[in-house]
């Protein structure tokens, strides 16, 4: 699953163009390595996104099979280091 389908489907950000446009500036990277919206994730990947006020880590448990999860499964499927 692309890296920018994989943050809007666990509700890591809201909508996916959100996550597109946070890939397109830079502050997203995958196992310390920028990548683009395209980029593929796989389970173990570590997600971290450069905020202003700091950084958020994210392990990637599971890949979604639907376009959205509830988010009290957000747990199965996301973990936040």
């Amino acid at each position: 699953m692309r890296v920018d389908k994989w943050m809007s489907a666990t509700n890591v950000v809201k909508r996916r163009t959100v996550a597109t446009d946070m890939l397109k500036s830079g502050v997203v990277l995958v196992n310390d390595i920028k990548v683009k919206a395209s980029k593929n994730v796989a389970i173990g990947d570590k997600i971290t996104i450069e905020y202003l006020k700091g950084a958020k880590s994210y392990e990637v448990l599971q890949i979604p099979t639907t376009k959205t999860i509830p988010k009290s499964k957000k747990d199965e499927y996301v973990k936040e280091l």
